[in-house]
């Protein structure tokens, strides 16, 4: 029987904590409290009756003392025995919860109540951290469905009305406002739209369309009122498949089972045959054999053998990676991620918002004929007109001098602004508004692959605007460091052109580079990379189109800063500064934690392999194996401790 795990929600450094069962019951702050209350009722009881034992108080004798040590017991060894005889019963034998569970029922046959409380108590802490370190488990995609478009504006008997989108028909009319996400696929019925599609497809640039064109689900409108004629029921519909694709990638992602589960299945057998054989072999080759004493031996040997120093050392060497990846804005969603993160040798990235910044600037002024300054006045007399954000991003320009002011503005459709300003004739648009005027463009534009404005005053050609989405300020020392920490495979998959693609790819040093794709190109990319077993892939995105890849990569990794809630829960690690150098820190972090969790295995591990033999051999005594044993755990701790000391 696996054992439960608590999963932590929205882990963040000085945050308050929510986490739910795999069962399904969600808690609050409160219930998180209660998870440990046994553990502290138990070291409350534990302390006490220590104390009392060493002031040799006359009335902690006989019954009373029992009784103490076995109600602080409890709290913490019922449940770890109630799943031992669980496992049992499913055929399990030989799990952790038997061995904790025989040792330290055993540490109370031989009178050393104290030390059966304590071990069990360590083994309950040590599961409290291991469990606060995971995070929501990857079949939780409420975010998602908390993001889907709730109701839908449909035209029925003369009016709209607000129904679900699930009971919308396919040829009846929706109406959308402005902010508000289209409900369903569908053809425009208006004129025109102008619609945010990042969260389908990562294009950076807001898509302007006209009267007739497909519109999908989940696009969100950014400027009028626009009406549309559903093509597709909900279930078909572009943010439902998006839905699936995270809930089918995620039914395939593996977890990781944790090294000590593992590792009980040899180790726990093994103890306890040696310790049946304590008792009863030297019954041949001991002339004066007691089967009392040998008992008492054996005993003493699974006490010794109780791998509370292993179950504590290996989530607190993790606990401690959790912990310094936080203080450095990095947030693992579970142990498990710590380890897959040190294998990963593929990493496959987004490109708008975790390379780039996600927003538009001006990259470049061309003015032909024009002084720079009274060239932008002239543009930005006609962009005030307009609420397109390629139009906010040149308003950001400063100009000297007095504003210019833009009259009898028109637009026209799918080509850009015409008005007039201090008595000429301006056009402003795209290439097409410029060979409709019989205005020659300079061929040096046609090279350009970002977002072009292009600008003519009184029928002659007056320069042009180039607007682009910047690259984040660590972007290239990103790609870098991560050759320097041998991830040698890098590769850019992006919803935005394949040319912007290739340019921005051209600039970080990236080889392999695939513009265009729709979320499921994106998934099927993965897939095809992760069908080679040998690459073990970890993707970074930060988008709602970008959680079916997250969900199915060996490890997601997630901007949190700007990104999508969706992208946040389904990854398994969040960069909550949104700075793509930090994934190489990830790394490092991984790495780092790896190497002290297996000094403390082989630590722990050799330490009990000595005294177990001594034990067996009668020359140790209870106090030198609770010494041994309390002892290596305190060296594991301030092992890992080491951690949250380190720099990378």
């Amino acid at each position: 029987m696996k054992k439960k795990k608590v999963n932590l929600r929205d882990l963040k450094p000085n945050s308050e904590v929510q986490h739910t069962h795999n069962d399904g019951h969600n808690h609050g702050n409160g219930s998180a409290f209660k998870t440990y209350v046994p553990a502290i009722i138990s070291f409350t009881m534990l302390i006490i009756g220590i104390g009392l034992d060493y002031f040799d108080v006359s009335f902690f004798k006989d019954w009373i003392r029992i009784a103490w040590y076995g109600i602080a017991y409890l709290p913490v060894g019922f449940p770890v025995v109630k799943e031992g005889w669980i496992s049992i019963k499913k055929g399990d034998v030989f799990t952790e919860f038997f061995l904790m569970s025989i040792a330290t029922i055993g540490a109370f046959v031989i009178g050393e109540y104290p030390e059966g409380v304590a071990v069990m108590l360590f083994y309950a802490v040590g599961e409290l951290f291991q469990s606060a370190a995971v995070n929501r488990a990857k079949g939780n995609i409420k975010a998602l469905l908390d993001v889907r478009p709730k109701e839908a504006n449909v035209f029925r008997e003369g009016d709209y009305k607000s129904v679900s989108p699930e009971v919308v028909n396919i040829g009846e009319k929706i109406q959308i406002r402005v902010g508000e996400k289209i409900p369903l696929d569908g053809i425009l019925l208006s004129e025109k739209a102008s619609l945010n599609t990042a969260a389908l497809t990562g294009e950076s640039k807001p898509d302007s369309i006209q009267k007739e064109a497909k519109v999908y689900a989940g696009s969100i409108n950014l400027e009028s009122v626009i009406e549309v004629e559903v093509t597709n029921k909900f279930e078909d519909s572009s943010i439902a498949r998006i839905l699936d694709l995270v809930q089918n990638a995620t039914a395939r992602k593996s977890k990781t089972e944790l090294f000590i589960r593992q590792f009980a299945r040899i180790y726990t057998p093994i103890v306890v045959f040696l310790a049946i054989g304590v008792t009863f072999i030297p019954y041949f080759f001991v002339d004066d054999y007691v089967f009392r004493d040998w008992l008492y031996r054996a005993l003493i040997f699974l006490v010794i053998s109780c791998p509370c120093a292993l179950v504590i050392s290996i989530p607190l060497g993790y606990f401690g990676g959790l912990g310094a990846a936080s203080k450095n804005g990095i947030l693992f969603k579970g142990a498990s991620f710590l380890d897959a993160m040190t294998k990963i040798n593929t990493l496959v990235m987004d490109k708008t918002g975790t390379v780039t910044k996600g927003v538009f600037k001006i990259k470049e002024v061309k003015a032909i004929d024009w002084k720079e300054t009274e060239f932008m006045q002239y543009l930005m007399a006609m962009e005030e007109q307009s609420t397109h954000p390629i139009a906010k991003a040149i308003l950001e320009y400063k100009s000297e001098g007095e504003d210019f002011e833009a009259q009898d503005v028109s637009e026209i459709a799918g080509k850009g602004l015409k008005g007039i300003v201090n008595g000429k004739t301006v056009l402003v648009g795209n290439k097409a508004l410029m060979t409709a005027n019989n205005i020659n463009v300079p061929t040096e534009t046609e090279s350009i692959v970002e977002s072009i404005v292009l600008v003519a005053i009184d029928n002659q050609f007056a320069g042009y605007v180039v607007i682009a989405d910047e690259l984040k300020e660590d972007a290239k020392e990103t790609i870098t460091a991560l050759h320097k920490v041998g991830i040698k495979n890098i590769m850019m998959l992006s919803g935005d052109k394949d040319s912007i693609t290739q340019q921005v790819a051209k600039e970080l040093n990236i080889e392999n580079a695939k513009g265009g794709l729709l979320p499921e190109d994106k998934l099927n990319e993965v897939e095809i990379l992760k069908k080679n077993p040998e690459n073990k892939v970890a993707f970074i995105g930060d988008g709602i189109n970008d959680a079916p890849v997250l969900a199915a990569s060996n490890v997601g990794i997630a901007m949190g800063g700007l990104g999508s809630d969706v992208a946040i829960e389904t990854a398994d690690v969040i960069i909550q500064t949104d700075q793509p150098s930090k994934v190489v820190r990830a790394i490092k972090i991984s790495r780092s934690t790896r190497k002290i969790v297996w000094q403390n295995i082989i630590l722990a591990f050799g330490v009990k392999v000595i005294v177990l033999i001594l034990g067996a051999g009668g020359l140790a005594t209870m106090w030198e194996a609770v010494f041994a044993d309390v002892g290596v755990a305190l060296l594991a701790i301030l092992n890992a401790v080491r951690l949250q000391r380190m720099s990378w």
